[in-house]
């Protein structure tokens, strides 16, 4: 078993971390940001060491977990969730941009996340950060934001400090203290004066971030709401495959170079959880069956927070229980159901012999998205054994989120128009 777990794990660790001629200096221009993956030979948050490919995964499927409670939490428990949405950050980003902050700008590296809001950012002196931190002492434009600030409400805890806003949030083992401050940030070539972001000053424990958060979602102090003006609440993505690093993504700001061509779907809103975004899938389709899953299990409910969601943080999708293992089944089924089915960590239909693999449909309202192969399956080397690349939601958390993860999204644009309510998903190759 040992064997056949380094054999299926060596081509991710491979392109993962040594990459061939990997493209890292490409520029940002006009309203475009370029998408790296975070183990990018192009990253420094790479593995210092290179990791087999089982290391990788399965470290991949522990971040998937610490994120999917992360997730539930927000939709669990409460009937309105605070307007602050940065009280959890995503533990280890699996995509990041680069962003430029202050006067002269200063170059740092941020998680794209579209399940929070605000942005938070390390800076000079923080006892506890261990990254590249932002020096507010060499920035003109630099500024506190008071304590009587519309703003020093929309954050978690908030506290007066000497001369500013502060507040704490947590994360896992770890707590946060910041100020809330503004200074000018830079995405590609658009300046956004006054932006209004956290600047950490501490950190304990181990589960605090090294980089810092660029919150796409749709609260107050999210980016869509701070740039309205000039990017009109729109922006879309592709994300490059993480076996494929001398690739990078495309984060898009703002109408201009959207796609013309695409299909939508409605966005619906949760009060629980404004942020989140969440579309309301249907069906799901296995090759040519529409595959029987009881309608409690993707139905849209406010009052508990279930539904469907695209999540740019978590890897490999996860369904409810119900949903999972319908589609398994049949996908099993299609497969050949004499053949031998094995498991890896998370993954329970892996296969040590080559397969003929069905499609996967998602059926949402107003636009199926049938992904191909590379969106579905794991794959060895050789080619030899393969794994179905979606899991049910973790036992230990409260699984009434279906979440469309990164590894589904892979090659694909997805445009999010919250003027209009809608997103949009077209096959793109992110080269």
């Amino acid at each position: 078993m040992k064997l056949t777990l380094s054999l299926l794990f060596l081509s991710l660790s491979l392109s993962l971390v040594q990459g061939l001629n990997p493209k890292c200096d490409i520029q940002d221009h006009s309203s475009t940001l370029q998408v790296i993956h975070v183990f990018s030979p192009c990253s420094p948050f790479k593995p210092s060491k290179p990791l087999s490919f089982e290391e990788t995964i399965l470290q991949m499927q522990s971040k998937d977990q610490t994120r999917l409670q992360f997730l539930d939490s927000l939709v669990a428990k409460r009937s309105i969730v605070p307007i602050a949405s940065g009280r959890q950050i995503i533990q280890s980003p699996t995509y990041i941009v680069r962003a430029k902050i202050g006067n002269p700008p200063q170059t740092l590296l941020l998680a794209m996340d579209t399940s929070n809001d605000a942005a938070w950012i390390p800076c000079t002196a923080c006892d506890g950060c261990s990254s590249t931190l932002f020096a507010p002492e060499k920035s003109t434009t630099f500024k506190n934001v008071t304590c009587d600030a519309p703003q020093c409400k929309q954050v978690p805890n908030p506290s007066c400090g000497v001369s500013s806003c502060n507040f704490n949030l947590t994360y896992g083992s770890s707590t946060i203290s910041s100020n809330l401050v503004q200074d000018t940030v830079t995405l590609a070539t658009d300046p956004i004066p006054g932006y209004t972001f956290g600047c950490v000053s501490k950190t304990t424990g181990t589960s605090a971030p090294p980089q810092g958060l660029l919150g796409l979602g749709r609260g107050p102090l999210s980016l869509l709401s701070q740039t309205q003006n000039l990017y009109q609440s729109t922006f879309s993505y592709c994300l490059p495959s993480f076996k494929s690093l001398n690739y990078s993504g495309s984060l898009r700001l703002g109408l201009s170079a959207q796609p013309k061509r695409i299909k939508f779907t409605p966005l619906l809103k949760n009060p629980r959880r404004s942020s989140l975004y969440y579309v309301n899938l249907e069906a799901i389709r296995v090759g040519r069956k529409v595959v029987d899953i009881p309608p409690t299990a993707l139905a849209f409910n406010p009052s508990t927070g279930a539904g469907t969601i695209f999540d740019s943080g978590t890897v490999f999708t996860r369904l409810v229980a119900p949903a999972y293992v319908a589609v398994r089944d049949e996908f099993r089924r299609r497969v050949g159901p004499n053949l031998t089915v094995t498991t890896l960590g998370g993954f329970d239909t892996c296969y040590n012999v080559p397969i003929v693999v069905p499609t996967i449909t998602f059926m949402f309202t107003g636009m199926n998205v049938t992904l191909p192969e590379d969106n579905i399956l794991i794959h060895s080397t050789a080619g030899s054994t393969t794994c179905l690349a979606m899991a049910s939601a973790p036992d230990n958390v409260n699984s009434v989120l279906n979440v469309i993860a990164n590894m589904q999204q892979q090659n694909h644009r997805l445009l999010f128009d919250v003027p209009n309510s809608r997103v949009g998903v077209a096959r793109e190759l992110c080269t």
